[in-house]
């Protein structure tokens, strides 16, 4: 399992990403506040700006303090991940 640092010493599973997106528009926003009245926000900011919205394949909501750019650079290329053997 290939785990990506999002600020903070804070980690997450790089397979169970979805997407990373910008807090800025109001969808996004919206999707932040849904997932808290869930129960499914998970606040990494560490009371920072958020720069960076990771949404992940289980429906959890994640906050980074670090900017998205930053964060997809420490995913590896498609191309050169090896391939894990269960």
């Amino acid at each position: 399992m290939k785990l990506i640092d999002i600020g903070f010493g804070n980690m997450i599973s790089a397979r169970r990403v979805v997407a990373i997106v910008s807090p800025d528009s109001a969808p996004v926003k919206r999707l932040g506040q849904e997932a808290r009245e869930r129960g499914t926000l998970i606040d990494a900011s560490f009371g920072r700006k958020t720069q960076a919205v990771l949404v992940m394949d289980s429906g959890h909501v994640v906050w980074s303090s670090l900017p998205t750019g930053q964060i997809s650079a420490r995913f590896e290329p498609a191309g050169d991940a090896e391939e894990e053997t269960p």
